[in-house]
Parts: structure tokens; sequence; C-alpha cells
């Protein structure tokens, strides 16, 4: 530990051995395996909301808005991916979450509320609290913001929004995901101010519920608003716009298929998987399988894939196949499907392919927007009582206005990652600096190393990220 609790640590109100920016999924994980490693060390989780383990992602308290994947894929413990049916097991047969019973399929093919999944991570932080706390580790939640970070040849130093200062001998970005609709941006259109939250059920109960809704995005956002709308009690319309005009596929519970990408490593380049990828959902398609199967597969190797292909390459996936990608892979729960589905059918809901150009002036209430609609040269202006910002995560840390994202990018502690997502590191998690060098006391993990391995924000990853980060910390 060197000179970290020596007198020049006598001015910071905390001192540990690891800090940990951010207190959802990713930052409670890592502090999940630190505890459970051999050793005494102190941690503490920085992190502004009242809870930990649920962040952006599993703060949500309507039941409607649910995982995006079933129970079976969503362990959070890496060694065991039963761990999350285990758990919904054991507290249905309590009583918990009656209400599972209207899914009418076995525990592991549940989808979760998210709230509820929550939940479960916290207490899978309270078990492993208690197993540290037999050798003398311990976790502590800071609840403040961190808007300043520094590093010296001994530790590392953070500045926090209620005037604290804590300094320890290594930190974590565990920042987790920017949703544009909650997210401030440098380069700020004015969506979000005149927008409502996709989550917030309250605020759309205000609305007349026979008015006309209109949404920017159509990824899972936009069915998390949809969802929002159907609970709060809306009955009128809803006009989605976004570039491609793409809605997420739902999610089914495909049969196993062969590993065609781990038998052949050849396929190397995005044209060869894709290729590939739909020569194997044909064949399954002929064979009467759903072509979930095989693009089911791929997901295991998709850190690998990103990795290994160049920045040319990763730019034409970015523009070229992402948006094709994502409606296929990053799937809709079933329940939530079915209701984007019956409002399309019922003329409730339309989705179009149109780019949102910005916001016009409203003199009779309301919100008026501005969109080119695809293959069109003029652009148009759209009205509705409300507005909804669902086009997603916010990636970009040079477009995110907290002070954090920007003090660090100035100090050129770090440097953005591959096509400006999130930060670049190295593979053990230790960020490179405006100099690419890798840093010894800075690491990140979760949604921060998107340009790292383009799959970082699931469940799945981040457990795996975790463990490995937490042995890399520890030793």
């Amino acid at each position: 530990m060197g000179g970290l609790f020596g007198k020049q640590a006598m001015t910071y109100q905390h001192q540990a051995n690891v800090l940990i920016i951010g207190g959802g999924l990713s930052g409670t994980m890592l502090a999940a395996q630190l505890l459970r490693l051999p050793g005494q060390r102190r941690i503490l989780i920085i992190e502004p909301r009242a809870e930990l383990g649920r962040g952006e992602a599993y703060s949500a308290v309507e039941l409607g808005h649910t995982l995006n994947g079933n129970a079976a894929r969503m362990s959070v413990d890496p060694d065991n991916p039963d761990d999350l049916t285990q758990w919904l097991t054991a507290h249905i047969a309590a009583g918990g979450w009656p209400e599972s019973a209207e899914q009418d399929v076995p525990v592991n093919e549940l989808f979760p509320p998210r709230g509820l999944f929550g939940a479960y991570v916290q207490q899978r932080l309270a078990e492993a609290r208690a197993v540290g706390a037999l050798q003398g580790s311990t976790v502590e939640h800071i609840r403040a913001e961190v808007v300043d970070l520094q590093i010296d040849s001994g530790s590392v130093q953070l500045t926090l929004s209620d005037g604290q200062r804590l300094q320890g001998s290594q930190t974590v970005l565990a920042t987790g995901m920017f949703p544009a609709a909650r997210t401030p941006q440098t380069q700020s259109s004015g969506l979000n101010a005149a927008a409502l939250d996709p989550w917030d059920v309250a605020a759309m109960r205000e609305l007349d519920p026979q008015s006309t809704v209109l949404i920017i995005g159509s990824g899972l956002t936009m069915v998390d608003a949809v969802v929002s709308l159907e609970q709060a009690g809306h009955r009128g319309p809803i006009e989605v716009f976004s570039r491609h005009g793409l809605l997420p596929h739902v999610r089914r519970q495909p049969p196993a298929w062969v590993d065609f990408l781990g038998d052949d490593h050849s396929l190397r380049t995005p044209r060869q998987l894709l290729r590939e990828l739909r020569r194997q959902c044909q064949v399954a398609i002929t064979q009467g399988i759903d072509w979930q199967a095989p693009l089911d597969t791929v997901r295991v190797h998709i850190a690998r894939l990103w990795s290994q292909a160049t920045d040319q390459q990763r730019r034409q996936f970015v523009r070229h196949v992402r948006p094709c990608w994502e409606s296929h892979h990053h799937r809709s729960p079933p329940l939530s499907a079915a209701l984007v589905e019956r409002l399309y059918k019922e003329g409730r809901l339309r989705i179009q392919a149109a780019s949102f150009k910005g916001l016009e002036p409203s003199p009779d209430g309301g919100v008026r927007i501005r969109i080119r609609r695809r293959g069109e040269s003029e652009s148009c202006v759209v009205q509705g009582a409300a507005l909804i910002n669902s086009s997603g995560i916010e990636y970009d840390w040079r477009r995110v206005a907290r002070p954090l994202p920007q003090q660090v990018l100035a100090r050129g502690l770090v440097q953005p990652g591959p096509l400006a997502l999130g930060i670049a590191a190295a593979v053990d998690g230790a960020v490179l600096d405006a100099e690419g060098c890798a840093a010894d006391r800075l690491f990140a993990m979760g949604p921060p190393l998107r340009g790292m391995w383009w799959e970082s924000t699931a469940v799945t990853d981040v457990a795996l990220q975790a463990k490995a980060l937490a042995v890399r910390l520890a030793g």
C-alpha cells in the first residue's frame, strides 16, 4: 500500500484498497467477487443512487419492464449458469413474484421484472459481504457522484459532488451505461428537456389518454416506453421514428445449434461472418428449426471477432450491419413484444423510417419535431401531445456532459475507445491514457469497454469481467 495511509492521506475522508466508481451491476458484481477472494481489503463503492446493484438498468419498479433475456441467460455467477434460475425458484416458492404464473413456462424460461433482478443482485452482494467479513474485508457505499479523478505514483484521489475526497490504491471505472434519455449531452439538441422519461409511468398518466405520443428511436428503450404508456392507461396513437425503421425481434427459446464459429476460425471478417450466418440460418429454416438457434451460437465469439477485426472492418460493421444486428440480436421479451405487435396490428402504433432533425416551436402546446423520412429530400414537421427519447445508449464519452467523463478526458487519463465507443483499455482492463500507456492503478469494466469487446453490457459479460478483474486487482 506504500504511502496510502501516510501523512498526506490524512486530508482524505476515506482511504481504501479499491475504489469502485459506480454501484450498478458492474460495480456491485466486482465488489462481490473481491469480497470472496482471500485477503483483507477495504472497498468503497461511490454511487449516487440509494441502493447498490440496480443502476440505470435495474431501478425500474414496474412489473412490465422485464429483462430481455430469460433466467437461464442472466446468471451473475460465471461459475453457475443456473444461479438466477435457482434464486427465482426459491423466491417464487416463498411467495414472491406471484405474477410469474402468467408466463406459464418453466422457471429457467421466465423473463423476470428488472426490479426483481436488482433484488437478486443485492442478495448476492449481501452473501459476499458475509464471506468477506470472515477474513476482515468490507464494502461501504458512499452516496455521491465522482466529479474528478487524479492519479499520482502512490494512489488515486477522487473528489465527490458533496465535497468529500477519497484516496485509494486502485480505482475502477464501473460507470455503467449512459442512457441517451437521461444523459446530458455536450452538443444538446434540447430533446431531453422536451421529452418524457421512457420509464416514467407517473408522468405519462398526466397525458390525455387519447393523445398522440411521438417516440424517437425504435429499439428496446422504445419497447419499454410503449410498456410504460400502456401501464399509464394511454390509448391513443403512438408514432415511432427511427433512421432504419427496424423493430427488435421477439426473443424465443430455440434448440441448441452446432457452434460453427468454434469449429471454423477462418471466419474472421464481418462480411465472412454474415455470409456464413445467413447460410446457417437458412439451413435451420429448411429443417424447420428457429433461425434464432444459429444466431445465438455467435454470442460467445463476439469479443474475439470484434477484437481481431481491423478499424475499417469495425467501421463497416457499425455503419452497414449494426442496425440489423441489434434488431436481431438484442431481442424483445415475449410479453413486451406481444404488446408492441398488438398495438401495431390495431393501427395505434406506427413505425416510420425517418431521421430526427430537431425541435420546432409549439406555441399551441404539445411538441413539434422536424423529421426527414427515408427516401425523401425535404423534411417535414410532426406534432404530438408528448415526446419520448428512446434513442438508446450514449457510448461516446466525449458527448456525455457529466463531470467525471469530461475531467478524465481533459486530463488525458483516458482516451476514447475504438470508434469512440467507451474508453480504451488493455486486455486486463487497465485503462489506456491519452498517450496509449496502460495505467497501473486505474481500470474499467462493463459498458465503458464497449469499443474493446462490442458486447460489454450483458449480464454474463459483466459477470465474467468482474471475476477476471477481481483476480487482477487482488494479485
